[in-house]
């Protein structure tokens, strides 16, 4: 859910604007689809208890189609050849609305729901009588669960016509809307369009980009306009006009898609859909704040300027951050149990208000992993291979920086230190978006570290992004981003992955697996899986399965490891041989990421069945094998297709500082680019620098290749 937009599950009456565009295909027919799955939406609304009133547009653009047609049959050769005169408004507007009405009365007839027809004019609205009574209609039909449908009467309307005169109390049936809203005080106003919401111009545009939130100090000198409604009177134009005012009244209003079927059900649930209009948006968000396209080009600017940097400078950078979160610990964890005690009054699992608190000694490791990463050889511009490709011709393989990375990370502090003194290693510019339970320690940790940053290079090399609202034009950047490196639950890496054109790198699931081999030395057993679950159930590189060979149900050393186990506090599921073996409750799923004191455990014939067992469920994170036979330990390591696999030592170990890579910015599953615990390898990619003296191609007539292999040579 969008924390800015909680409060729409509160919503109990809500007015739906179905505009032109929505109702009637491009050629002017009715879009009988669309209009099914809108009224499918609104018979679920109403079925749950909301009171929903529809304000419907496209009598007048289905009317004129019908007129046409009519026109067309009647009308002889000759009348084909002379001039067309365009249709009347007003008249298209008394033909289509019959048209219309009864498509709704059908089609919520079959829904078996009841709906009733409204047709209102602007003078209606200057007599207070009527309004006291619309008012009390209105409300007596919402109590029968009825949904009345609005439409304003054009065909008696007294404007000059139906498309030009914006003069009176409402002016369209989008301004109608919303003083609807108004008169029935709705908690929410709906209105439909064919556009995802409100864009910063054209929809067509590929700059444009979708507004989330309106604030009129910010986006009314901003937003550029395209073509009013194909179909309607007003386009985008008029919704907007119409949505300020009825937000300015105190009355939320979202702008969204009416061609998705579901936008209005999501958006109830709180969820990011569309363009939001609130009285209070800004007080949300700071008028003056950077948007996505800037912080990311920014970003890329100050990379080039770090790159340029001498390798001694960069180190220094970096031995600077460590110094100063050294000298700001106090603050920090000032922050950090600010945002522990939030979390724990908000009721959050304990398993992410123990990956968010800093445990004591947490700062001073990271700035010691940071400066250990400072010592390391520069991995920039460091030379993989020379060749000779013929004389005086000399090709170079060299590393260089990915560009601009893109890292949403959940809850966990130290995530943010490590990735931007990785960055810097490495040359690369920096976005990161960090839970909103994490707010203040990621703020004083970002103000802290970029603080040590020089002028010379510019403290926007990384960027915090404080919105989640940025997050899908962020994703949309493939242009400027590089590489998206998300570091949280299954959810957030699958939305990542199936939202976004940019590479991802990372890993959904942390399913790690412990197989305790028949050979395997009891004490080692003990040792390793004690280890694996206790030191740290929230990460990762925890062991969630444990795998035992099936020689050993009747083992003491399997009784002592899970007597030991309980005693810890873990929680003890079975699979379907252990549950029944061991009498222990019966685990739901085999593919189980528990985050805390808890696991699976399950036997196995051999080591074979093992690694089936993992590929199967698990999710080719960190595995290991416990046992005294070589051979069967070879066969593991070999076998199992995941990015780290063990013989004899916990799953805890696959982290970039035990690894030695200094720091890391996550762990991949993937099988492209990097894999296992990403450190500065893993934020490199090469290119290649050819010098020579004058050569061409020209057919290569005038080139004799040789293809030589050269020493390397540092080149920074």
């Amino acid at each position: 859910m969008d924390p800015i937009r909680a409060f729409l599950i509160d919503v109990k009456r809500l007015i739906v604007k179905v505009g032109t565009a929505v109702v009637t295909r491009h050629d002017g027919r009715l879009a009988v689809g669309r209009l099914g799955a809108l009224c499918e939406q609104l018979k679920e609304l109403n079925s749950q208890g909301y009171e929903v009133v529809l304000v419907t547009s496209g009598a007048v653009g289905l009317g004129r189609q019908r007129l046409r047609y009519r026109k067309l049959v009647n009308s002889s050769l000759a009348d084909l050849q002379n001039p067309q005169v365009e249709l009347d408004g007003k008249g298209c507007a008394a033909v289509g609305q019959n048209s219309l009405m009864a498509l709704y009365d059908t089609l919520f007839s079959q829904l078996d729901v009841t709906s009733s027809q409204h047709l209102v004019k602007d003078s209606d609205f200057r007599n207070d009588s009527f309004r006291e009574q619309l008012s009390e209609t209105v409300k007596s039909l919402l109590a029968l669960k009825v949904i009345p449908v609005f439409n304003e009467n054009d065909a008696v309307s007294t404007r000059r016509t139906p498309y030009e005169d914006s003069s009176g109390i409402f002016w369209d049936n989008d301004s109608l809307a919303g003083l609807l809203a108004m008169e029935v005080k709705a908690d929410l106003l709906v209105l439909l369009s064919d556009v995802e919401g409100l864009y910063s111009g054209p929809p067509s545009d590929p700059n444009s980009k979708l507004i989330h939130t309106y604030i009129k100090e910010k986006h009314q000198a901003e937003i550029t306009f395209g073509d009013k409604s194909r179909l309607g009177r007003g386009g985008m134009t008029a919704k907007v006009d119409a949505a300020v005012c009825a937000a300015s009244s105190g009355i939320p209003v979202v702008i969204t898609s009416g061609y998705a079927t579901d936008n209005i059900i999501k958006l109830l649930q709180g969820k990011p859909v569309g363009t939001l209009f609130h009285k209070d948006a800004h007080l949300w968000t700071s008028v003056n704040e950077v948007d996505a396209r800037e912080m990311a080009v920014a970003a890329r600017e100050c990379s080039r300027r770090l790159q340029a940097m001498s390798s001694e400078d960069r180190r220094k950078l970096l031995l600077d951050v460590a110094d100063a979160l050294e000298a700001n610990e106090s603050l920090i964890m000032a922050e950090n149990e600010a945002d522990v005690a939030a979390a724990k009054a908000d009721g959050y699992e304990k398993a992410l208000i123990s990956r968010l608190a800093l445990k004591p000694g947490k700062i001073a490791g990271l700035a010691k992993s940071i400066r250990v990463l400072a010592d390391m050889e520069e991995p920039i511009s460091r030379i993989a291979k020379r060749t000779e490709l013929a004389d005086r011709l000399i090709l170079e393989k060299t590393s260089c920086p990915l560009g601009v990375l893109l890292i949403v990370f959940e809850s966990r502090l130290d995530a943010l230190g490590q990735i931007a003194s990785l960055a810097i290693r490495t040359g690369n510019g920096l976005l990161l978006k960090g839970g909103k339970e994490a707010r203040r320690s990621n703020a004083i940790l970002h103000k802290i570290i970029t603080s040590a940053i020089p002028d010379s290079v510019g403290d926007k090399l990384i960027g915090l992004v404080a919105s989640r609202e940025d997050i899908p034009d962020l994703l949309k950047l493939d242009d400027v981003i590089d590489l998206v490196i998300p570091r949280g639950s299954n959810s957030l890496v699958s939305q990542i992955k199936n939202s976004t054109k940019i590479p991802v790198l990372g890993h959904a699931d942390g399913v790690c697996h412990v197989y305790i081999d028949k050979s395997a030395n009891p004490d080692m057993a003990k040792k390793i899986v004690r280890d694996a679950k206790i030191d740290y159930p929230a990460a990762c590189n925890t062991m969630e399965t444990l795998l035992v060979h099936q020689d050993l149900s009747n083992n003491d050393l399997l009784k002592e490891l899970l007597a030991e186990l309980r005693r810890e506090g873990v929680t003890l599921y079975g699979g379907p041989r252990a549950s029944s073996l061991l009498n222990l409750p019966r685990a739901q799923s085999l593919h189980r990421e528990y985050s805390s004191l808890a696991c699976t455990v399950e036997f196995v014939d051999d080591v074979g069945a093992a690694i089936d067992h993992i590929h199967q469920h698990g999710s080719s994170h960190t595995d290991c094998i416990v046992t005294e036979d070589h051979e069967v330990a070879e066969m593991f390591l070999h076998r199992v297709d995941s990015a780290a696999v063990f013989h004899n030592a916990s799953t805890r170990f696959c982290d970039g500082a035990r690894f030695g890579l200094g720091a890391e910015v996550g762990v991949s599953t993937s099988r492209v680019h990097a894999r296992g615990p990403v450190g500065v390898e893993g934020l490199l990619t090469t290119r290649w620098i050819l010098r020579g003296s004058g050569q061409v191609v020209d057919g290569d007539q005038g080139v004799t290749y040789s293809h030589k292999d050269l020493p390397l040579q540092t080149q920074i």
